[in-house]
């Protein structure tokens, strides 16, 4: 944790809606004043999409498993030395994954594609916040400890049944995959799935889980993804007199909200924009508000 470099994260399974997350976030960053650089954990795997592709083949002829979400589909340490410079000095090296042609076609150029990776970059000169948004925001994995460094760890993590309707839609709707495709990506990650995802929630300050209210039992035949008036948001937060969460005004702000446990509440699933921002932006000004402090 550092007052004078903070850093943010939203981390979350892929298919979880850390996406949708990190907007609301790109918001709040802009209505508050705060020069924020964006990190997308994408940048910090290993392998192109060609690349990994054949690595697959490689660990399956071998009888064995590789993934995103695990140690050999990512570059860990880099991802660890910059929240480490950024916190010690406001710096650091990132890059860019690009998921598809749109995203690719500005550097057509350098001769990038899609399923390539930018350049690495410097974060620019009097950036205030990191924010990071992926998988791994909040890693404790042998000496990997991404989690010390952060100033606020939020976690998205929708009940998996939902978390798999929603990576196969986005798989097969946005970025062409067949469903036989995106289900073996779900079964061949499973085991760094528990391992590296799932104790991630442990750490995070705030977590919102996502409940739908619709029958969601075969993920696997859904073919539509439950809306969000078909769904309820769990919110749970970790110590919330650290953040000084008035759960009395929540309630009051949040029609339809209920406390289900003395740190957690359920929000009806279409609040659930107005929830994070009535939570999180008091917290991200007071951070901002004590960085200033600092440095003048």
């Amino acid at each position: 944790m550092s007052r004078r470099f903070p850093i943010v994260v939203v981390t979350g399974s892929s298919g979880a809606g850390t996406t949708t997350v990190r907007e609301s976030f790109e918001h709040m960053f802009r209505r508050e004043g705060i020069a924020a650089t964006i990190i997308e954990g994408d940048g910090f795997h290993r392998y192109t999409r060609a690349e990994m592709q054949g690595k697959i083949r490689e660990a399956e002829a071998q009888g064995k498993r590789i993934s995103h979400f695990g140690p050999e589909g990512n570059l860990w340490p880099e991802l660890d030395q910059l929240f480490r410079d950024f916190s010690k000095e406001g710096g650091g090296r990132y890059r860019r994954y690009l998921h598809n042609d749109q995203e690719a076609r500005p550097h057509a150029d350098a001769g990038l594609k899609a399923g390539d990776f930018t350049p690495w970059t410097e974060v620019k000169p009097g950036t205030e916040f990191l924010f990071y948004e992926g998988l791994h925001g909040c890693l404790r994995a042998g000496e990997i400890d991404l989690a010390q460094y952060v100033d606020l760890k939020v976690g998205v993590s929708p009940v998996v049944n939902l978390e798999w309707i929603q990576k196969i839609h986005r798989d097969t709707h946005v970025r062409g995959y067949s469903e036989e495709a995106v289900v073996d990506t779900i079964l061949r990650r499973m085991d760094d799935y528990v391992r590296y995802v799932i104790p991630q929630f442990e750490a995070t300050d705030i977590n919102f889980q996502r409940v739908p209210i619709v029958d969601t039992s075969n993920p696997l035949i859904a073919r539509d993804i439950p809306t969000a008036d078909e769904s309820l948001t769990i919110i749970r937060f970790r110590q919330p007199e650290l953040f000084r969460i008035n759960f009395p005004y929540l309630l009051q702000m949040l029609q339809g909200s209920w406390m289900t446990r003395r740190n957690t509440i359920a929000v009806p699933g279409g609040k659930t924009g107005l929830a994070m921002e009535i939570i999180v932006t008091p917290i991200l000004r007071r951070i901002a508000e004590d960085r200033r402090c600092l440095i003048r």
